[in-house]
């Protein structure tokens, strides 16, 4: 039985409660719990103890990140290449204790977790358990200090620190012979059309359909089996695809040279959009490099006509889809080449066509409208064509909307219109198609379709960059070119420690799920930060413990080996020394 015993210390009473047990045949006392003075005692009985605080943190994808990019030494590596850009700042710039290195870094993990203007950092870092486990102070971090320091990074450099760093990539997580993905992009800005400092956003074809607005371009090359970017670059946002690509093909295959990538041993998959007889002839007689393109069904009918005789020849024999495989000369080079239906494509377009001419008709019905109102007013010919032609053009229409525009007797023009199914049946023949082409003539027919239909992955990497909740290379406040190339590399950087993580979710954990949902089953997992108010003046004791998690959240942890990182807390170069 227990009972409440009192002792004496230094002439203070203190209680105790202790219950009679045998030690070695004799009872001894044995304390179960001490209970302090009895003014104390009588505090904790009438409700006015020590009470306790709890506040928790979003822990787990900030802990993935960092755990990813302390080998990498990123802070370091960038800090080498920094310089001051105004003669009256330090060569060195540190920034409320942190370098440029480690600001650089933390912005791109803001962008993983969390995309916002770099304002609105503080407000979700604060959030985060980053503060603990870098163990510095970041509530003065804002816009402004990320300015100075990305003000402090040269654009030259950033190839350098990006080849670096990836080579410390491949070191700890090596890439085999593996087909590469090649592809472009757009993002629209906001940059006033004023703004002559700005060079690099120009408008073009946007595919977000915001042609009305200033948009910069990324390039970027991306492995199949791991998602890791090996190579980007931020252009001027009016450049068309096979431009981008011309001008970046050379840089990419000496990228590939110095990571120590076998240019035999690996293929560039690109789109259609890329291709020129000029692009082609450096690919494979300058750089000699193996690659798997794409080629428009509009430009090579007689190949599509070919391939459907062939197709009826193969109906009724077991195949998941007919395949039509030759070789042929194409833009004066033999070149393997394989023709088949994408279900999927021709209904888009099909959908896409139905809805385009919707629209045309009903901006043709207006026109029709507004010349019988008119009448004898109506403007000049010239101008009612013009409006006519502009309209009835788009995408696989070409010449199937058949208009005229004639006179009336009592003045003005009358416009009629149609789409003949003649013309209809003409377009709809050639929808669905896919022309690849590729000189691996090696490989079989089903080893071609899988690498094409790779390019998802490079796809899905501008899906992530493009959305709004992780990743996200969007809002970006920024409106020079040097700014706005350095605000590109964090995002790049930011998508590069989080395809590592992924990946490593995927090896260790067989994680099946998406980057998305990888990042938001990270985010549930929290800290919890105990406060214990002992009730006198400056003595609050913390304690940092991990929320409840569940058996999977448990496994996923230990598989990404952050389940006591936030004991350890790993020491970044780049807080508070410039290396």
């Amino acid at each position: 039985m227990a009972t409440i015993q009192a002792k004496m210390s230094r002439g203070h009473k203190y209680w105790y409660i202790v219950e009679s047990r045998r030690v070695n045949g004799k009872p001894r006392p044995i304390v179960l719990a001490y209970l302090g003075k009895a003014d104390d005692l009588l505090r904790r009985l009438q409700g006015l103890t020590e009470r306790f605080k709890i506040k928790s943190y979003s822990h787990g994808a900030l802990a993935a990140l960092l755990k990813t990019a302390h080998p990498l030494e990123i802070p370091a590596l960038i800090n080498r290449h920094i310089q001051s850009p105004r003669s009256y700042r330090p060569a060195q710039p540190i920034r409320h204790g942190l370098t440029a290195g480690m600001t650089l870094l933390l912005g791109a993990i803001g962008r993983v977790c969390m995309p916002t203007r770099k304002r609105g950092w503080w407000t979700w870092a604060k959030t985060t358990s980053c503060e603990y486990l870098l163990r510095c102070n970041l509530s003065r971090i804002d816009s402004q200090h990320f300015w100075d320091l990305m003000d402090a990074l040269p654009v030259s450099a950033i190839p350098k620190i990006e080849e670096e760093l990836l080579r410390r990539v491949l070191a700890i997580y090596p890439v085999g012979p593996d087909t590469l993905f090649f592809d472009t992009t757009n993002f629209f800005t906001f940059i006033d059309s004023t703004n002559v400092r700005c060079r690099i956003a120009r408008r073009g074809r946007n595919k977000q359909k915001r042609n009305d607005l200033r948009q910069v371009g990324l390039a970027l090359v991306v492995t199949r089996e791991d998602f890791i970017p090996l190579f980007h670059q931020t252009y001027q946002g009016n450049l068309h695809d096979s431009t981008v690509f011309r001008d970046l093909i050379t840089s990419i295959k000496e990228r590939m040279v110095r990571l120590g990538l076998d240019p035999q041993k690996h293929t560039l998959v690109f789109d259609q959009g890329n291709n020129s007889k000029e692009n082609l002839a450096q690919v494979e007689e300058v750089l000699r490099l193996h690659y798997v393109g794409s080629l428009s069904p509009f430009q090579h009918q007689k190949l599509i006509d070919e391939a459907v005789g062939y197709f009826q020849d193969r109906r009724g024999k077991e195949i998941p889809v007919p395949v039509y495989r030759d070789k042929k000369v194409i833009w004066g080079r033999e070149r393997t080449v394989l023709v088949f239906i994408s279900e999927k494509l021709k209904a888009g377009q099909l959908r896409g066509i139905h809805q385009a001419l919707e629209k045309k008709t009903a901006g043709l019905h207006k026109i029709q409208d507004t010349l019988t109102r008119q009448g004898a007013n109506a403007a000049d010919r010239t101008v009612w064509e013009e409006k006519v032609k502009r309209l009835a053009r788009g995408q696989f229409l070409g010449d199937l909307i058949v208009w005229s525009l004639t006179s009336r007797s009592g003045g003005g023009w009358h416009l009629e219109f149609s789409i003949p199914p003649e013309k209809f049946a003409s377009v709809e023949k050639y929808l669905g198609f896919r022309i690849l082409m590729t000189d691996r003539h090696e490989w079989g027919t089903d080893e071609i379709l899988r690498a094409y239909h790779g390019q998802s992955t490079i796809e899905r990497a501008f899906r992530n960059l493009k959305n709004p909740h992780h990743l996200a290379l969007r809002p970006q406040f920024h409106w020079t070119d040097q700014k706005i190339t350095v605000h590109y590399f964090i995002c790049v950087l930011g998508y590069l420690l989080a395809a590592l993580v992924w990946r490593q979710a995927r090896l260790q954990d067989e994680f099946s799920g998406t980057l998305d949902t990888l990042l938001d089953r990270l985010s549930d997992i929290r800290l919890a930060a105990v406060l214990e108010d002992s009730s006198k003046p400056g003595r609050i004791k913390t304690d940092y413990r991990l929320e409840e998690r569940t058996p999977e959240d448990e496994k996923l942890m230990q598989a990404l080996q952050i389940e006591d990182l936030h004991r350890s807390r790993p020491q970044f170069n780049g807080v508070g020394v410039y290396d």
